[in-house]
């Protein structure tokens, strides 16, 4: 079979729709961006000027925007898209299915009204100095140093935020947005309750008073959750191992962040139930600090929060039959398809000697689940060409969609290259 995919020629790309569409810069995460910003700049077009839109104003435009920004990643709300869009019935049009698989792009909406609400704020603040200096007294101090550090807190998360900055500081990254998003709440806190002082009418009549209700007990839930948990591991080789949890059983496509410091770093892993078993599982690989500590340090305890968040591969009972594509650990978040059973599936997975590196166990019940998988052993036979692999087997199986779990580099080209080819395909965006 390997031989067989290897020799099936890459079929030529599509329109010059398909190729356009398929660049990055056109993904259904930068046209939400786009749509976000382009409504922002609307209302700036269609509007009467900054300094003639007031503070009140200009303080919804910036509280409507951090709304979003902050709801569209609530972890509820995250299920809840998954579980609407996955409402669609496979007996509709292709065309429809493939474009809405494409919820987990939401990040879009958050990155544009996090953006367009830190402008809007800069405009605030702008318009607060302004009023100052033409007539003192009309802004308090206290008002003008909450805005400030307002602003310096907001500009400081887009900074961090940055896909070259974050990709390169992403420890400092998830701290700002954390500890300057917590502080971001607590200001506008202050500045809503400054209000009755500065002559404003009482804040319980406003709506930004129980918008902030809203997002104060949105950010809160999570840690409301908040336990330490035991967990068992199993380590197949120094590169791998593998946890497994008793005090929930998740639902197949989720994922579940843990931690050893609650208030510094989280990291994200798919989870693993298997059907009719409590508990699940979660397979965590050397890829950095983090990784290789608990490697090679196994605790006997974990710190879990929140709930478990559906992720891209719920998207996969849009469609009749899919083929997945998994490197490394990548096979973490495709097993539980696999044992679950509840689309066809076919299975891709090039990894390192994946007996020795992740336990003839796992490998044993990687067959059982899906016996034609695609085990490519690349310490044996070298790295693939995983597109030409992906359209051997689409071709070969007949698959409606692709669902590649690869790192980050890979999956954006395996997504992008069949995409330009009319395949729907879909894996992880590492998205702000």
């Amino acid at each position: 079979m390997f031989e067989a995919l290897t020799r099936t020629p890459i079929p030529p790309k599509s329109t010059l729709w398909r190729r356009v569409s398929a660049l990055p810069l056109f993904s259904y995460y930068h046209r939400l961006f786009a749509l976000v910003m382009a409504c922002n700049a609307a209302v700036l077009w269609l509007g009467p000027g900054i300094q003639a839109m007031g503070l009140e104003r200009l303080s919804s435009l910036v509280l409507i925007n951090l709304s979003l920004a902050t709801l569209i990643r609530q972890q509820y709300l995250i299920n809840a898209l998954f579980w609407l869009a996955t409402r669609v019935p496979v007996g509709w049009p292709l065309a429809i299915r493939r474009r809405v698989a494409k919820v987990y792009h939401f990040g879009g909406l958050h990155s544009g009204a996090a953006l367009a609400a830190t402008g809007w704020f800069v405009a605030m603040v702008w318009v607060q100095v302004l009023m100052h200096v033409r007539e003192p007294g009309s802004v308090s101090s206290l008002r003008l140093w909450l805005s400030g550090g307002l602003m310096a807190l907001l500009l400081s998360m887009v900074i961090m935020a940055l896909p070259w900055v974050r990709g390169r500081f992403h420890n400092g990254f998830e701290r700002v947005h954390r500890f300057a998003g917590w502080s971001v709440l607590l200001v506008f806190w202050g500045m809503t309750l400054l209000a009755p002082a500065e002559g404003s009418a009482n804040p319980l009549y406003s709506g930004t008073f129980w918008m902030l209700v809203v997002l104060s007990l949105s950010v809160a839930l999570p840690w409301l959750r908040l336990r330490k948990v035991p967990i068992a591991t199993v380590r197949p080789s120094g590169h791998a191992v593998i946890v497994r949890f008793t005090h929930t059983t998740p639902f197949t496509g989720s994922s579940t962040a843990i931690s050893r410091s609650p208030l510094l770093e989280w990291h994200s892993f798919a989870n693993i139930p298997a059907p009719g078993q409590p508990g699940f599982r979660l397979i965590i690989s050397r890829a950095g600090d983090w990784t290789g500590q608990f490697i090679e340090q196994l605790p006997s305890h974990v710190w879990v929060k929140g709930i478990t968040t559906a992720g891209v591969a719920n998207v996969e009972t849009l469609f009749k039959s899919v083929l997945y594509i998994a490197t490394g650990s990548g096979i973490g978040p495709v097993l539980p398809h696999l044992l679950a059973g509840n689309v066809p599936l076919h299975l891709i997975w090039s990894t390192r000697s994946p007996r020795q590196t992740y336990g003839d166990a796992l490998v044993e019940e990687i067959l059982q689940a899906q016996p034609q998988a695609l085990i490519w052993d690349t310490d044996a036979r070298g790295k693939p060409d995983l597109v030409q692999l992906a359209c051997g087997a689409v071709q070969a199986f007949g698959v409606e969609a692709v669902i590649c779990i690869a790192n980050q580099g890979l999956t954006r080209r395996v997504v992008q290259e069949l995409e330009a080819r009319g395949i729907p395909a879909y894996g992880a965006i590492w998205d702000s």
